[in-house]
């Protein structure tokens, strides 16, 4: 491709949608649309929301004066598709089927490959991709094993970021990411602790629905036994059990608030129940760190942190202090999700990566 190559990035939330355009690797358009409640309301599913926000993205890209025939690859943010390995994939039929029917769960990210490759067959050449959406799968097989063949542990956590984070460390020392050995901690309203062996996540906590630390607003692993008797003893829903486990767990159970930002303020403020639940989340992701060093059987290049929680000093000194003597530990705080999408989309057009199939 040309210096002037253009992507459209597009990254659906719950209640938003970020779009952007980059020129190369540099941002000349970002914006964050909101949608309120109101509006989403009215639709039954998320995929029914669908028209609506290809239709708002449009309205931004004509108010900032963008013609779409200056885009030349379109990447949405990857759903909840079958298991697959990290890289770029293209958005084919059974990719769209599989995004539509919602087989292996409703999410607002579903809908990102969608009005990807809805936008992209306006344009006279531009593709439709996606990239290491949150279903990435390189387990090994020790690492599917529960403790019950009815439950076999799969792998949903936050590959986009795990990954351009590893990449980017890698650089960074003049290395290759799948020449090293890497632990990345992912925190944020979901906490994901993902062991990187030579380029592949061979194991990793299921941060959506509960498996590993608890988080802001997620339960993490809860005693089995307990959590049956809760389950059956006529007191809960489906949906109450659920949310305590999703959405209402974690330090949300706990301080009745999923802003980690406050309760480091009021747990410095002096109160002892907010400063306890957050040393008891730090100490949670230090145990998951010390885990995956197991995985890597102690021979582990660096330790990564990052996502949004990863702002605070004082909570990753909290995980630091317990894990500092496994590896050498690098904070890179936030999420670049928008940055890592055109990455890969870019990385694809220029031949550097491979293009894949999705089956």
């Amino acid at each position: 491709m040309g210096v002037n190559t253009r992507i459209l990035v597009i990254n659906p939330g719950s209640t938003s949608t970020k779009i952007a355009i980059f020129q190369q690797e540099k941002v000349i358009f970002l914006k964050t649309i909101k949608h309120s409640q109101e509006v989403l309301g009215k639709f039954k599913r998320i995929t029914d929301q669908f028209e609506h926000r290809k239709e708002v993205i449009y309205e931004e890209l004509k108010n900032a004066d963008i013609p779409l025939e200056t885009i030349d690859a379109v990447i949405g943010r990857g759903g909840l598709v079958k298991p697959i390995g990290s890289g770029v994939y293209r958005v084919n039929d059974v990719m769209k089927k599989d995004l539509l029917e919602c087989k292996r769960g409703e999410h607002a990210s579903n809908l990102g490959g969608l009005i990807a490759a809805d936008i992209a067959k306006l344009l006279p050449s531009a593709e439709a991709f996606i990239a290491d959406p949150v279903v990435v799968d390189e387990l090994d097989p020790l690492a599917r094993y529960s403790g019950h063949p009815d439950f076999e542990r799969n792998s949903i956590f936050h590959a986009l970021n795990q990954k351009a984070i590893a990449r980017s460390h890698a650089n960074s020392i003049m290395k290759k990411y799948e020449d090293m050995n890497l632990i990345v901690a992912h925190l944020g309203g979901g906490i994901t602790v993902g062991a990187h062996r030579k380029g592949r996540v061979v194991d990793v906590n299921q941060g959506l629905d509960g498996d590993g630390p608890f988080s802001p607003e997620r339960s993490g692993s809860l005693p089995v036994g307990t959590l049956l008797k809760a389950a059956f003893s006529g007191q809960y829903s489906y949906e109450e059990m659920y949310s305590m486990i999703v959405g209402k767990g974690g330090m949300m159970a706990y301080l009745g608030t999923n802003d980690a930002y406050l309760a480091e303020r009021e747990a410095k403020d002096g109160d002892e129940k907010c400063k306890e639940v957050l040393e008891a989340m730090a100490y949670q992701v230090a145990k998951e760190i010390g885990a995956m060093s197991t995985v890597l059987k102690g021979e582990v290049d660096a330790i990564l942190i990052t996502g949004g929680i990863a702002n605070s000093k004082w909570f990753c000194n909290l995980v630091i202090e317990r894990v500092y003597r496994i590896a050498p530990v690098h904070v890179y705080p936030g999420q670049d999700e928008m940055g890592a999408l055109a990455e890969n989309a870019l990385l694809a057009l220029n031949g550097d990566i491979e293009i894949k199939e999705y089956q």
